[in-house]
């Protein structure tokens, strides 16, 4: 969501949370500064809807929100473009600098930039790099909120990004107290998922590797990473690990416990909505929302974190699940599991991190050379990892400190040392390492890349 539309948002999300929504709609419908059509499109982007504009469009947005369907379009561009915007040296505009897949391209007979979505992998750089607010992403709250209206169970899944994004000394119990004041059922720590998915790693690590000159790409975390492989280095696809991430297996596993329960997923990072959207991932995650959008809905909500008397749970994250956050978390995590799983084949384990797109490129264009020192190659889209990304509120140096810090003291330091995991595990018919190594028994954890 672009900041130009905060106080829009803000306003929506109130008058649907104390029943005024319909008086609120037409109040900003008839006062629209620019034309009905685009009004109502910026209107729908931030109800998390897409909808045609006509006279009855109270009643047709209010039945799209209760009717809330996947829309793999999640990020949309305005017809019109601001005759301020100028070309850069290389004769783009600020949205077409913006984006590393060169997705957005100009139409000199309208005189204005448009998306390939062919190309466009979702990372939503386009949209803050677009300073008069024509590129917009789907805010998905009001059609939670509806979902919380109507008592569903609704479980938020924050990211492990998410400590110090909310205040320097706001604890995880604190933040599930903000979340189940908001109206979810509860809270998780997507933590908890990729201390599985790091085992899942561990396990691929052993399949891939068995000589120093053998690779394994790991898909881990970041859609921009596996967006690039999937668009720009598919001769590398085989090499990459077919886990899910943290956030597909969290969503995965909450719905195998309890198939009536809606996920959504809250962290930096706005191509986590178009992962969410994939064909084969449709239906894990039902919502995403950034840590930006969450810290509007606070502030609607007067909902201040800090003050809140948190609600404790018994400690189920590890310190290497806490440190995906962060780059280089994910290579410490699966080095570390490796070695307590495979002694001997931990030997070999050699990583190499790249964060940005610019490194991503680099490593990879090393990998398709075979150039590459390493065997275990960890590539994030945000220059810091996920504390880097574009909906984060705080600093990556301020996010990375509060990360390390909450990882460093978990009682729990390795995936595998969890209790509390292995209960969820056996529920899920995994009771030991020879089933992660059978691959019907992982069929939760596993995504087919091919």
């Amino acid at each position: 969501m672009h900041n130009k539309y905060n106080d829009l948002f803000d306003t929506l999300v109130r008058s649907y949370y104390e029943g005024n929504f319909d008086e609120t709609l037409s109040r900003i419908m008839v006062c629209h500064e620019i034309s009905p059509q685009e009004t109502f499109k910026i209107i729908t982007s931030l109800c998390g809807v897409s909808i045609d504009f006509d006279n009855n469009y109270v009643y047709n947005i209010k039945k799209a929100i209760t009717n809330y369907a996947v829309n793999k379009r999640f990020i949309e561009k305005l017809d019109s473009c601001s005759i301020d915007c100028k070309q850069d040296a290389n004769k783009k505009f600020n949205c077409q600098a913006s984006c590393p897949f060169n997705a957005i391209l100009y139409d000199g007979d309208n005189k204005s930039t448009y998306i390939n979505y062919d190309s466009c992998v979702g990372c939503g750089l386009c949209i803050d790099a677009c300073k008069d607010g024509k590129i917009l992403d789907k805010v998905d709250f009001i059609p939670i909120l509806d979902l919380i209206k109507n008592n569903k169970i609704v479980i938020a899944a924050v990211a492990p990004a998410i400590m110090g994004q909310f205040g320097e000394d706001v604890s995880m119990d604190q933040l599930r107290a903000a979340f189940i004041k908001m109206g979810f059922t509860d809270m998780i720590e997507v933590a908890f998922a990729a201390d599985m998915i790091t085992i899942k790693e561990a396990v691929e690590f052993n399949h891939h590797v068995n000589s120093p000159n053998d690779l394994m790409i790991t898909s881990c975390c970041c859609p921009m990473w596996v967006g690039m492989l999937k668009k720009v280095y598919k001769e590398l696809v085989p090499d990459l690990s077919p886990s899910v991430s943290p956030m597909i297996g969290a969503g995965r596993v909450i719905k195998k416990l309890n198939p009536d329960a809606k996920v959504v997923f809250i962290g930096p990072c706005i191509a986590k909505k178009a992962e969410a959207k994939e064909p084969d991932l449709a239906g894990d995650i039902d919502f995403v929302l950034t840590f930006q959008e969450i810290d509007n809905i606070f502030k609607a909500f007067e909902i201040n974190p800090n003050e809140l008397q948190g609600i404790p749970s018994k400690d189920y994250a590890s310190r290497g699940g806490r440190l995906y956050a962060r780059t280089g978390g994910v290579s410490i995590a699966v080095g570390e599991a490796v070695a307590e799983l495979y002694p001997e084949k931990s030997k070999l384990f050699s990583s190499v991190r790249a964060e940005g797109v610019r490194e991503c490129k680099e490593v990879l264009n090393k990998a398709l050379n075979g150039e590459i020192k390493a065997n275990f190659v960890e590539g994030m889209g945000c220059i810091g990892g996920c504390v880097g990304g574009p909906k984060a509120i705080i600093p990556k140096e301020q996010g990375k400190i509060a990360v390390d810090n909450f990882a460093y003291h978990s009682p729990i330091k390795v995936a595998t040392h969890s209790t509390t995991m292995d209960n969820v595990l056996e529920k899920l018919n995994i009771t030991s390492l020879h089933d992660f190594e059978d691959d019907t028994k992982t069929a939760i954890f596993h995504r087919d890349f091919k």
